[in-house]
């Protein structure tokens, strides 16, 4: 069995993370000082983000993102959740960005944020060497005519950067096809596609997903265990699950990892990767992940090698870009 050490520091792949829940609570303390916003309530007495269940966790959020008011903030964020994503050994990086948080929906506003977080991330890559790629992001609990205003500034942006499009947000509030629009808009413009589901709306949102609006990517996904013939199908349909444990656990879908379905979702045949979905809002890193599901299931570093390049064939860059990434892992990583 492979050593703790070898495996937490492994090069890895990242495919789900939320461009603001990355945001060190640090930055943000510093943003809110800038400008004189008080969002005291948004910490815990530790200096660390206090929430006490899913609901409180998105106004949280929400709060602790109402200090990202420019461009600028942007980049600072960028750079600041890249160089911990390096530290960690993430090669590549997919994150979820919004353009409701980013310029309120509009195009042109849109397209200032994003050169913003580009120009980030190409200099945290030539600093770091880590890839970052970009997922645009509608938000459910905004609803759907708010989820258009997203897609079209994923059409209007697409290409080798913005790869993607999905949905986050409350999975209470609506059906998945609600937002069929959306994707459909995304799809005709060449993204492909993801969405949140099988997290706090059950096996059936899984199911919604597949048929209404045709992802090739979950976020989350886990509680398709409820499912078995669901799970028969993910596994049919080579449908990647963005698995985030550490998350699932803080927000109580399981009591302990140990309970987590990852591991029966994977011998099922469910192509698995891991990933940390808000690291700092759930007190994690991509490291802390490797390191307790090795704990958790005795997993090795050639199990976990191979859910890297499940990650990395999954992941929405173009061929070239996936070509390095997998060369990538193939060399002992080099954390910053």
């Amino acid at each position: 069995m492979s050593d703790v050490n070898s495996i937490v520091d492994l090069p890895k792949v990242e495919l789900h993370l939320h461009h603001e829940g990355a945001a060190p609570p640090g930055l943000i303390r510093q943003l809110a000082f800038e400008k004189k916003i008080d969002i005291h309530k948004v910490f815990a007495e530790d200096g660390e983000y206090a929430f006490q269940d899913f609901g409180h966790f998105l106004q949280i959020y929400e709060a602790a993102t109402s200090v990202l008011k420019t461009p600028e903030d942007y980049a600072r964020l960028t750079k600041a959740f890249l160089e911990e994503c390096a530290a960690n050994g993430s090669v590549y990086t997919e994150t979820f960005i919004s353009p409701d948080f980013c310029g309120g929906g509009d195009v042109g506003a849109w397209q200032e944020y994003l050169l913003a977080i580009r120009e980030a991330a190409d200099f945290s890559e030539k600093r770091h060497g880590i890839i970052l790629r970009g997922v645009v992001t509608c938000v459910r609990h905004f609803g759907p005519d708010q989820a258009k205003r997203a897609a079209l500034c994923a059409a209007e942006t697409t290409g080798d950067w913005v790869v993607g499009f999905g949905m986050g947000g409350n999975e209470a509030v609506g059906h998945q096809g609600d937002f069929s629009w959306s994707f459909d808009c995304a799809r005709e413009a060449g993204l492909q596609l993801t969405t949140h589901a099988g997290e706090f709306g059950g096996a059936e949102s899984v199911r919604e997903a597949i048929s209404d609006l045709n992802v090739s990517r979950i976020g989350h996904g886990v509680r398709a265990i409820e499912d078995m013939s669901l799970v028969q199908e993910l596994a049919e349909r080579e449908i990647t699950l963005e698995v985030c444990p550490g998350s699932n656990v803080v927000l109580g879908l399981y009591p302990s990892l140990d309970k987590h379905p990852i591991e029966r979702l994977r011998s099922e045949g469910v192509k698995v990767t891991i990933s940390t979905d808000d690291p700092p809002f759930f007190r994690t890193t991509l490291r802390r992940e490797y390191e307790i599901l090795h704990a958790a299931f005795g997993w090795d570093a050639d199990m976990f090698r191979e859910i890297n390049k499940t990650a990395a064939q999954a992941a929405f860059c173009d061929e070239d870009t996936r070509a390095r990434v997998l060369k990538r892992l193939e060399t002992p990583c080099e954390t910053t």
